[in-house]
């Protein structure tokens, strides 16, 4: 009698579990209709760990070379830390610290987020603000890849006007280009795109994030044709629930 019990219980908790499972599926579902993505760029990203996965996730970290890149997923907070400067972005400023004075070459407003958005594709994609629009296929090597455009309302994040376009691939709908233009600078609209393949990933706590893109040179159609450069790997990936301090991504004081 007392196997018979404990068989109930065990069964009881497996269904109960199944249940579980089943429903935040469905729950997922529900969510991904609300926010009202296009159908098939729901499915990119319930290919890539799905959209409830990443809005539970609360920190991201990885390395880039020596540079070691942390952001709060809900704030956007964010901080670079390499062996000779960090910068960072403490929710109000953009700031920069260095060993010594000139040691960094580039721009911390434009750098200190770059890489993470090419890192969180294809989730940051689904930030708020965002206009989906269905754009022609890109063809590589006689395949052709299904694209989303991706624009920004007026006066959302530091470069309203920049312009995205997912690619994926049409049977598995996991994310195989990005097209993206660029201007931090002009703060004016362009028509030129840059292209980086996505073709190499691994699973970070439930999420499918890039091990390595690599840049392409294109043709006059502004399909793919061979690298532009050696791929950029990504290492030691992070995703966590936990948050970090506040004071985590601010100045150090010296």
């Amino acid at each position: 009698m007392k196997k018979i019990i404990l068989l109930f219980l065990a069964i009881t908790v497996i269904s109960c579990k199944n249940d579980s499972k089943k429903e935040s599926k469905q729950q997922e579902e529900k969510n991904v209709h609300k926010e009202n993505f296009p159908k098939n760029l729901a499915k990119v990203f319930e290919a890539h760990g799905g959209i409830n996965t990443w809005r539970k996730a609360k920190v991201l970290s990885f390395n880039k070379g020596e540079e070691v890149h942390t952001v709060d997923l809900q704030t956007r907070k964010t901080v670079v830390n390499s062996p000779k400067y960090s910068l960072g972005f403490d929710g109000k400023e953009v700031w920069l610290d260095e060993e010594e004075e000139g040691v960094y070459k580039g721009n911390p407003t434009f750098y200190y987020n770059l890489y993470f958005y090419f890192y969180a594709m294809p989730f940051v994609l689904a930030d708020d603000g965002i206009i989906y629009n269905k754009v022609a296929d890109l063809t590589f090597e006689g395949k052709n890849y299904p694209g989303y455009k991706i624009s920004y309302k007026a006066n959302v994040g530091t470069s309203p006007d920049d312009n995205y376009i997912i690619y994926y691939n049409p049977t598995s709908f996991q994310m195989e280009w990005l097209a993206y233009t660029v201007t931090f600078n002009s703060k004016e609209t362009s028509n030129k795109y840059n292209l980086i393949r996505y073709n190499s990933w691994e699973n970070t706590n439930g999420l499918i994030l890039p091990k390595e893109i690599t840049w392409y040179k294109k043709d006059e159609n502004g399909n793919p044709t061979e690298p532009a450069r050696p791929a950029t790997e990504f290492t030691l990936p992070l995703v966590s629930e936990g948050k970090l301090a506040d004071s985590f991504y601010e100045k150090p004081v010296k």
